[in-house]
């Protein structure tokens, strides 16, 4: 396996926590091994994130939407070189687009670092509708928890929902043939996440609940990162994967790419052209 030094860097992350109780260190580990011994990496299951989606079909327009995770500092012009950003968007482009390029696909990433669901529907006609992407990817949800504190008994987490769902329902209205691909939110305990983990996982899995709802409802897969991240940490510290809690290293992005991949590869999608269920 080959070696890489995680960037040790002064903590910038703003988080606004209420109502939560310490736990013991020794109560972390538990729970961080318990659930890495129930799941195996998802590198080792599933099938090959090499293998290309039926969902990329030829001249396909891919749009990838979310918070900092997806924007992934990207340039606002239209420069090749920095479009992207950088992250999991930019390396599932480049390697189907590199792998594949008879299928001249199109990659588009408008994430918007710092968003919640209330962002992206601020701007999603501009952003999202008149792009008219044939697949769309979203992953949005830290910020919304993570500015609601504990959330989970705010009402923040049905808000979340409820404003995600009429996002959906409006893109669909908008988009029939669009094929949709949710990412949960997730979190490990590195940075300023370290303190409370356990409890604020708990909170956090009320988002992740509700995108799995949603998911169903749409008939859109849904990544489950948290699920590959716990295992991950199995294999390697959590500061190996996520930094600071919240943005994945370079390593992080990749297990992100590969899990994407395998999500989509999986997910059964109807014949191109066909109206979603």
């Amino acid at each position: 396996p080959f070696r890489h030094a995680v960037p040790t860097v002064t903590d910038r992350v703003g988080w606004r926590w209420r109502h939560l109780g310490a736990l013991s260190t020794s109560t972390l580990i538990a729970l961080v091994s318990l659930a890495a011994s129930s799941a195996s990496l998802s590198a080792q299951e599933g099938s090959d994130p090499q293998a290309l989606p039926a969902l990329f079909t030829p001249g396909a327009h891919i749009l990838f939407q979310g918070d900092s995770i997806t924007d992934g500092n990207r340039g606002r012009s239209l420069d090749p070189n920095h479009i992207l950003g950088h992250g999991y968007q930019f390396i599932i482009a480049s390697r189907v687009g590199s792998l594949h390029p008879e299928r001249q696909l199109v990659f588009l990433n408008r994430g918007v670092s710092g968003n919640t669901v209330k962002d992206l529907t601020k701007r999603w006609q501009a952003d999202t509708l008149d792009l008219k992407p044939d697949v769309l990817s979203i992953l949005i949800g830290v910020n919304d928890f993570t500015h609601a504190g504990s959330g989970a008994t705010s009402g923040a987490a049905e808000a979340y929902e409820r404003d995600y769902a009429a996002l959906l329902t409006s893109t669909v209205a908008a988009l029939p043939t669009v094929r949709l691909v949710l990412g949960e939110p997730f979190l490990l305990p590195s940075g300023a996440a370290t303190d409370h983990y356990p409890d604020r996982l708990a909170a956090l899995a009320v988002y992740q609940a509700a995108v799995a709802r949603l998911g169903e409802k749409f008939h859109a897969p849904v990544v489950h990162y948290q699920r590959m991240f716990t295992a991950a940490c199995a294999k390697a510290p959590a500061e190996y994967w996520i930094w600071d809690g919240v943005h994945p290293t370079y390593a992080g992005h990749g297990l992100m790419a590969d899990e994407w991949m395998r999500t989509a590869q999986a997910a059964g999608f109807p014949a191109p052209g066909t109206p979603a269920p």
